[in-house]
C-alpha cells in the first residue's frame, strides 16, 4: 500500500503515518485484538500455544513476532551510574527542553537522537554530550535529492547484508549541517564518556569532577520480547532474537518481521518491511506445506 500526498523529498508528519497505518489495518482479512499482550509463547506437540496477560489462550501452527525493534529502551551499563543522585532519563522519556532548562544536563550516546536532542538542549540548558567513540555525520541531501532517495536508488536500502552482521553497526548521523555546526561550536560540548560517579557528580577521565542534574541516555532500544523466553534457544544471552533473515534458528515455526537489520538497512522501516513480510510469509507457507 503506497504511502499518499508525499513527494520524494519530505518526511510525512506523525498524524499522516498514523492515518496511513489506521487505513491499512482496516483493509486487513485480520482479525484485530488491541490491548491484548501476550505473556508466554510455548511449542506444542503441532504448533504453538500463546499465553495472554489477561489469562487467555490461542493456539497457532506458526507465530509471528512483529513487533519491532523499539519496545525496550536501552541504558549503557557504566560505572557508578547507579550510585547517582540525580536524575536519569532516556530519549524515549523526553518531549521537549522545557523541563531540563537551566540544569546541567548530559547526554549520552552518539547516534541521530542524541546528537539532536543534545542540540536542542543547548539552547536553554548546559549540556555535554558524552559517548564512547566519536561522532559521525553523513549529509541528509546528496546531489540535491534525500540520502533515502539514494538509499532505494541504488538498492541498497533493500541489499540482504542482514545475514553477514552478528549485530546491527552503529549508524552515523544524518544531518541537515544544523548539528554539525553546534557541536562544532561546542552547543553541545563533545566529550568522552566519563569514568565514575559520586553523588550528584560525574568524574571524567581528565580529573574533573562536575556536579549534574540528570544524565539522559540517548543509546537506542531492543526488542522487547520476553514472551519468547519459553521457546528453548528463542533468545540469545542479551535477549535478543535467535534468527536468520526473520526465521528462527532454534525452534521450527516462529517468524520475525520488522527487526533492525532482519535482512536489510531498511528492515525495521515503513518502507523495507513489506519486502520481508513478503519473505517470511512465503517461507512459512512452505514450512506448512511440507507438514
Amino acid at each position: 500500500m503506497r504511502f499518499p500526498g508525499t513527494d520524494g523529498d519530505r518526511y510525512p508528519y506523525q498524524e499522516k503515518v498514523v492515518s496511513y497505518l489506521t487505513a491499512y489495518a482496516a483493509r486487513l482479512d485480520a482479525e484485530i485484538r488491541t490491548r491484548c499482550r501476550v505473556a508466554a509463547v510455548r511449542r506444542t506437540g503441532d504448533g504453538f500455544e500463546i499465553t495472554l496477560e489477561s489469562g487467555g489462550r490461542l493456539s497457532a501452527r506458526v507465530v509471528v513476532t512483529a513487533s519491532g525493534a523499539f519496545g525496550n529502551p536501552h541504558r549503557s551499563l557504566l560505572p557508578g551510574l547507579e550510585h547517582f543522585t540525580g536524575q536519569v532519563l532516556h530519549a524515549a522519556d523526553y518531549r521537549s527542553p522545557d523541563a531540563l532548562t537551566g540544569r546541567r544536563v548530559v547526554v549520552v550516546g552518539a547516534g541521530n537522537s542524541a546528537v539532536q536532542i543534545a542540540a536542542e538542549l543547548a539552547q536553554t540548558a548546559r549540556v555535554p554530550l558524552a559517548s564512547r567513540v566519536p561522532v559521525k555525520f553523513t549529509p541528509q541531501h546528496l546531489l540535491g535529492r534525500d540520502l533515502h532517495f539514494w538509499l532505494t536508488r541504488t538498492h541498497l536500502d533493500a541489499a540482504p547484508l542482514g545475514r553477514l552482521l552478528s549485530r546491527p553497526p552503529a549508524q552515523p548521523v544524518l544531518d541537515d549541517g544544523r548539528c554539525r555546526t553546534a557541536l562544532t561550536a561546542g552547543q553541545p560540548d563533545r566529550r568522552p564518556l566519563f569514568t565514575g560517579v559520586d553523588g550528584a557528580k560525574l568524574l571524567w577521565s581528565d580529573g574533573q569532577r562536575e556536579e549534574v542534574d540528570t544524565v539522559l541516555f540517548a543509546t537506542g532500544y531492543r526488542p522487547d520480547l520476553p514472551y519468547l523466553a519459553t521457546l528453548t534457544g528463542g533468545l540469545d544471552a542479551e535477549a535478543r532474537p535467535r534468527h536468520r533473515e526473520g526465521l528462527s534458528l532454534s525452534v521450527a515455526g516462529p517468524g520475525f518481521v520488522g527487526l533492525e537489520w532482519q535482512r536489510g538497512l531498511s528492515s525495521n522501516s515503513l518502507r523495507g518491511v513489506g519486502r520481508d513480510a513478503d519473505r517470511v510469509a512465503r517461507r512459512l507457507v512452505a514450512y506448512l506445506a511440507g507438514r
